[in-house]
């Protein structure tokens, strides 16, 4: 049941926090939504083929930002 509860949390937090784009667009269920914005994101990050019109990278942003000095 904990699972379950993990998931609906999950859910309801992305549907609270849609993006602009996806609020333009409309929804007569949020939820349902959410839902199934985060089912295609677990498919996408458990098989990163599953899209293969896109490029997936995966680095740390240690590897995608050039240090800087700190000001003195």
């Amino acid at each position: 049941m904990s699972d379950e509860r993990n998931e609906a949390d999950r859910v309801d937090g992305r549907a609270e926090h849609l993006l602009p784009e996806e609020r333009a667009v409309g929804s007569d269920n949020p939820r349902a939504q959410a839902a199934a914005i985060l089912a295609d994101s677990d498919v996408r990050e458990h098989d990163p083929d599953a899209a293969p019109d896109t490029f997936l990278e995966r680095r740390t942003s240690e590897q995608t930002v050039t240090p800087s000095e700190p000001p003195d």
